[in-house]
């Protein structure tokens, strides 16, 4: 089958996270037709996870292509952008303070990231609770997109915006994420100004973050006077269950972390002890590096789906980047396989690169020098 002009083809979208919702946006912008399919059941059907930093080299380029950059802007906390690393008695030992007029990575918590872009699209673009089961049909198309709920839809173009787990790899891949051996448990405090002002007043107005060398903790304002703090730890994957506890057991993960903090001070302690529900489970995974595909004219990834790192203020940001360039490659390209060929060329390269240097970086958040985190804490499509 010869490859279709991008502005004919049935472009199909694996996702409704920030890089497929992006990559959709910008094709409309372009004249070109695209569906966007998410397994969850509405925008609404979960918590979309915390803060993100929009980088002006990355994100940012992204949004300005979408037409949003002035949105975002409107809704961006650069105050957001200020840092303090203490050690585990609560000491300051670092204080980086943004510049009033500083916005080379304000934070926008990721549901309002998200609503801008679904608000930014045509009715009906995203089709909400079909979720991929496996992909068919010939390399060179049309493919076939298989759901759990048993239907069955054709499309020219297959892009894999689906996260970490994503579900459209394996058609290019056999890479599967690893995991790191870091794990990080999240808690929520909510109305803090009010009910936890110790920890509002230690946090600042961005983040703050303290390790031990074994285990950390990052705490980071996100909005509508909300805090989350993201427990960190080397354990192994399976932690919770070998304690014979469930995620579920507030009390008893408690109890457990109190014991590994027990040298920590008790106000640093506030963050374990004094969440607001129960934690939730992210242990750290990333795919192997490098990882690369040999070209497929019908399928192709972006985000974590291509290049699944440790979250150290990039996740976000390259997938958006990614979203872009496909969006652009198409509206600039004679056939589908042009466009991803031309994308891929460019985006191989640079998330190896990428990859290569962040390799092993789970380990820099249990430092106390830990680089920016947070652009893809929790980020799930």
């Amino acid at each position: 089958m010869n490859s279709p002009e991008p502005a004919r083809a049935r472009i199909s979208i694996i996702g409704a996270g920030p890089g497929g919702l992006t990559c959709a946006r910008i094709l409309q912008q372009h004249g070109i037709a695209v569906t966007v399919y998410d397994r969850d059941r509405g925008p609404d059907a979960r918590n979309q996870g915390g803060t993100l930093d929009l980088h002006a080299d990355n994100g940012q380029i992204a949004l300005r292509e979408a037409g949003l950059l002035d949105e975002f802007f409107r809704l961006a906390r650069p105050e957001g952008q200020e840092m303090r690393r203490m050690d585990p008695t609560g000491t300051i030992t670092s204080h980086e303070v943004p510049a009033p007029d500083e916005l080379f990575k304000p934070e926008i918590d990721r549901g309002q990231l998200r609503n801008l872009l679904l608000d930014s699209l045509q009715p009906g673009t995203v089709q909400w609770g079909r979720a991929i089961d496996t992909i068919g049909g010939p390399d060179d198309g049309p493919r076939q997109l298989h759901f759990t709920d048993g239907t069955t839809i054709h499309t020219d173009l297959v892009i894999g915006a689906d996260g970490a787990s994503s579900r459209v790899r394996p058609a290019v891949s056999p890479a599967v994420p690893e995991y790191t051996g870091v794990s990080v448990l999240e808690a929520w405090f909510s109305d803090v100004e009010n009910r936890h002002p110790d920890l509002a007043e230690l946090v600042g107005q961005g983040s703050a973050h303290a390790a031990d060398g074994e285990r950390g903790l990052f705490a980071q304002r996100n909005s509508g006077d909300h805090i989350r703090v993201y427990i960190i730890q080397r354990v192994p994957v399976d932690w919770i269950s070998a304690s014979g506890l469930t995620v579920e057991d507030t009390d008893g993960i408690r109890a457990l972390l109190l014991g590994e903090y027990a040298h920590w001070s008790p106000r640093m302690r506030r963050m374990i002890t004094e969440n607001d529900g129960p934690y939730v489970n992210r242990p750290i995974f990333a795919l192997p590096v490098p990882h690369t595909w040999e070209h497929n004219p019908t399928v192709t990834l972006l985000g974590d789906a291509a290049h699944l790192m440790p979250p150290l203020g990039v996740g976000v940001n390259l997938a958006m980047l990614d979203a872009g360039e496909i969006a652009l490659a198409l509206a600039n390209a004679a056939t589908v396989a042009d466009a991803i060929r031309a994308y891929e060329r460019t985006m191989l390269p640079r998330s190896t690169e990428t990859a290569k240097a962040l390799e092993g970086g789970a380990e820099h958040l249990l430092s106390a020098e830990v680089p920016d985190f947070g652009s893809n804490n929790g980020a799930q499509c």
